[in-house]
C-alpha cells in the first residue's frame, strides 16, 4: 500500500454516513493524503461542516445522485449502521462498486505503520484518547482515530508524520478484527452488543479472534482486574504472545500497579508502580476507572519505546473527551456534565465519578447530590441489562429517564423505559420517567439546587440537553432573583 492508501481505496472515496464519529475521522485521514472524498449524512453536523472545510464534497441526505459527486467511480465505505436499502449502497452494488466496510478502510489506512489498537466493553476511547495525548507530549506525532474527539483539539483523527498509529478497535460488530496491531489493550471484556453477536460466549470468542490478530512479537496489554480481561490474557499467553498486565495495588503481577488514588477537585492525584519504581501523576479527569485507563495506555506507551517521564506528562495534560465526563457549564450554583455511558457498568463508573467531583466541590460542609438524566440505547440493551441499569442508577439521588434511543433497532413490545425505572431502588419520588423529550430540562432544573452535580447521560441525542438545562436554571434563577 502506498502512502496514501490508494492501493486499496483508490483515488476516490465516498462514505456513506460521513458524519459518524468514526466515518468522518477516516474521512478526515484521506483528505490528508492526497485522496479525493465525498458523503453524505442525514443531517448537517459540526463534523460534516469540518470536512466540507477539509474538502470534502458533502450532502445532506442518501440519493444514488451522490456516488457522481467526484470525477469518476469512487470505491463506497460504509458501516454496519448502514442498511442494504440505502440508496446510495443499493446503487453501488449495481454498478459494481467496491463496498468496502468502515474497519476495513481505516485498518488499510494503518498499513505500514506501527498500530496500537485499544479494544474493551468500556474505556477505550477515553484509554486510545490517553495514549495519543500521551505520545504526543513524547514528541511523537501518531496517526489516530478515536470514536470521539480530543476536548483539547476538537479532533478524532489526524494524519500523523510518525510511525505509530493509534487506533480505538471497535467489538460491536467484530470488525476490529480487521487490524493487525503490533500492540492491543484490551480494558475489559463484558457481555454488551448482543444484538449482534447473539450471546455472551460469541462476544468473548471474537476478543480471542482480535487477540489472535496482534503481529508476531506483539504485545497484549490487559487489565488484570478484569475477569473478563484476565481469562484473555491467560488465553493468550498459552498461545505465546507476550502479556503485560495492570490494576490496583493488590493485583500481584502487574506490571503497573495503581497504588494509590485520591480525588482533587474535577481530577486526582494517583501513586503507581512500575517495574519497582514508584510514579506520580496528578490526572486532570475524575475517577478511578479513568486512573486504569491512563496506566493502560502508559504500559503501551513504554512499550512503543517512548520515555516515561514524557508519558507521565502526557497523561497530566490529558483533558479529557467530548461525551465523557464533559463539563457543559455552570448556572444557578448547579454544575452540568454530559457522558456517554450507556452499559451498566460504564453508567456506575460514571456516577461514581460523579459523586467524587461532587464532594471536591462542597463548600461550608455541604456535598451536593447528583441528578442524572439517562437515556437508555437500543430495545435490546434495555432488554437484556434492565435490571442492571436500575442498580447502577441507583448510585444517585434523583433519576431522570428518558425514553430509550432506538437508534438502529425497530421497537419490541414491552421493552419501554419503564423496565429500567421499575429496578431504580431508589424511593418513587426520588425516579422520575419523563417520557416528552422537551420536558426534561425543565424537570432536571426543577430538582437541581444550588451545589448540586447534574449529569445528562446515554448514547443517544441526550447530549444536546445539557444547555438546555443550563438555560432553565438561569431562567429560574432570573425569575425569582
Amino acid at each position: 500500500m502506498t502512502a496514501t492508501g490508494a492501493s486499496v481505496l483508490g483515488e476516490r472515496v465516498h462514505l456513506i454516513g460521513i458524519g459518524g464519529a468514526g466515518m468522518s475521522g477516516i474521512a478526515r485521514i484521506l483528505l490528508a493524503r492526497g485522496i479525493a472524498v465525498s458523503g453524505s449524512d442525514a443531517k448537517d453536523s459540526r463534523a460534516v461542516l469540518a470536512l466540507r472545510a477539509l474538502g470534502a464534497r458533502v450532502e445532506v441526505g442518501h440519493d444514488a445522485g451522490h456516488l457522481e459527486l467526484l470525477d469518476g467511480p469512487p470505491t463506497v465505505v460504509v458501516s454496519t449502521a448502514i442498511r442494504e436499502t440505502n440508496p446510495e449502497l443499493a446503487a453501488a452494488r449495481t454498478r459494481g462498486l467496491t463496498v468496502v466496510h468502515r474497519a476495513d478502510a481505516l485498518a488499510a489506512l494503518t498499513t505500514g505503520r506501527r498500530v496500537a489498537a485499544v479494544a474493551g466493553t468500556h474505556g477505550k476511547t477515553s484509554t486510545t484518547s490517553m495514549l495519543t495525548v500521551a505520545l504526543q507530549h513524547c514528541g511523537v506525532d501518531p496517526s489516530f482515530a478515536i470514536g470521539g474527539d480530543l476536548a483539547a483539539s476538537g479532533a478524532g483523527a489526524h494524519h500523523g508524520g510518525g510511525d505509530v498509529f493509534v487506533v480505538e478497535a471497535d467489538e460491536s460488530d467484530g470488525s476490529f478484527t480487521a487490524f493487525s496491531p503490533r500492540i492491543a489493550i484490551v480494558t475489559n471484556v463484558e457481555p454488551d452488543h448482543l444484538d449482534h453477536h447473539g450471546d455472551e460466549q460469541a462476544y468473548r470468542r471474537v476478543f480471542e479472534a482480535f487477540v489472535g490478530r496482534i503481529e508476531p512479537g506483539g504485545i497484549l496489554i490487559s487489565c488484570a482486574d478484569d475477569p473478563g480481561a484476565e481469562t484473555l490474557a491467560r488465553y493468550a499467553e498459552e498461545r505465546g504472545l507476550t502479556v503485560r498486565r495492570y490494576g490496583r495495588g493488590a493485583t500481584a503481577d502487574a506490571d503497573a500497579a495503581l497504588l494509590d488514588f485520591r480525588p482533587e477537585g474535577p481530577g486526582a492525584r494517583v501513586r503507581a508502580r512500575h517495574r519497582g519504581v514508584e510514579l506520580a501523576v496528578r490526572l486532570s479527569v475524575p475517577g478511578e476507572h479513568m486512573a486504569l485507563n491512563a496506566l493502560g495506555a502508559f504500559l503501551a506507551g513504554v512499550e512503543l519505546g517512548a520515555p516515561v517521564d514524557g508519558l507521565l506528562a502526557g497523561l497530566a495534560a490529558f483533558d479529557g473527551v467530548r461525551r465523557r465526563f464533559e463539563y457543559k457549564g455552570r448556572a444557578a450554583g448547579v454544575a452540568v456534565y454530559d457522558d456517554y455511558a450507556h452499559h451498566p457498568t460504564e453508567v456506575a463508573a460514571t456516577l461514581r465519578a460523579a459523586r467524587e467531583v461532587s464532594a471536591a466541590a462542597g463548600q461550608g460542609g455541604r456535598v451536593g447530590r447528583v441528578i442524572v438524566a439517562f437515556q437508555p440505547h437500543l430495545y435490546s440493551r434495555t432488554r437484556t441489562f434492565a435490571a442492571e441499569f436500575g442498580q447502577a442508577l441507583a448510585l444517585a439521588d434523583e433519576v431522570v429517564v428518558l425514553d430509550i434511543y432506538g437508534a438502529r433497532e425497530d421497537p419490541e413490545p414491552g421493552v419501554t423505559a419503564a423496565l429500567v425505572t421499575d429496578a431504580v431502588a431508589l424511593p418513587a419520588d426520588r425516579v422520575h420517567h419523563v417520557p416528552s423529550w422537551s420536558e426534561v430540562p425543565r424537570v432536571v432544573a426543577g430538582l437541581a439546587r444550588p451545589g448540586d452535580l447534574v449529569l445528562t447521560m446515554g448514547a443517544g441525542d441526550v447530549t444536546v440537553l445539557g444547555p438546555e438545562v443550563l438555560l432553565e436554571l438561569e431562567r429560574r434563577a432570573g425569575s425569582t432573583g
